[in-house]
């Protein structure tokens, strides 16, 4: 029987963290996985719509993120969540609700995020349209000790998405041969030869 898990995917906005999580959602599922994916922006828009950015409004919606990210892990599906969460202390706690749970920290420094700024959040915020915004006015907390960390800034997505790979094989959630499976259907039942 296979395992459920939540990876939990946390980082600046313009980090990276829906675009791995996304490219580790397909390579799962097309080798027969079944996983979902929560990310933060479209859960703020259904499940979670009416709080603010607070830190008690935060805290909440990572507690309702998580609480969903619950159900699906124990009934065996591989959940990945691509939400900032900037406080540690929320994310200990659904790390610890959860159990089956893997920390990746999605780290590029804010420059990086600001110059990248995919959804045009930080010009907002240097207009003054916005305020209390993680990392500029409101903190980040980075995981001390992450399962996985991404240097979105120094790795392709690939080597992002081949490192949360590793690390769910590692855990178990997995099994070993994954990677080999996939490299052989991407080529046609052929090994890629070197």
């Amino acid at each position: 029987m296979r395992r459920g898990a939540t990876i939990w995917f946390t980082g600046l906005s313009g980090a990276g963290k829906t675009t791995i999580s996304k490219a580790v959602h397909q390579r799962l599922s097309g080798a027969g996985y079944r996983v979902e994916s929560l990310d933060g922006d479209v859960v703020r828009q259904i499940l979670t719509k009416g709080l603010g950015f607070s830190k008690a409004d935060r805290d909440e919606n990572i507690r309702r993120i998580g609480f969903v990210a619950q159900l699906l892990s124990r009934n065996e599906v591989l959940v990945m969540v691509a939400a900032v969460s900037p406080y540690r202390k929320a994310r200990e706690e659904v790390r610890s609700k959860i159990g089956d749970f893997l920390e990746v920290f999605v780290n590029a420094p804010i420059e990086v995020c600001e110059q990248r700024d995919v959804k045009g959040l930080y010009a907002k915020v240097r207009a003054g349209e916005i305020k209390e915004f993680t990392g500029i006015d409101d903190p980040y907390e980075p995981p001390k000790r992450p399962d996985v960390e991404c240097r979105t800034d120094l790795e392709t997505v690939e080597e992002s998405v081949d490192k949360v790979l590793c690390a769910l094989e590692e855990h178990g959630y997995i099994e070993r041969a994954f990677a080999e499976r996939v490299e052989e259907l991407k080529y046609g039942g052929q090994r890629k030869t070197k």
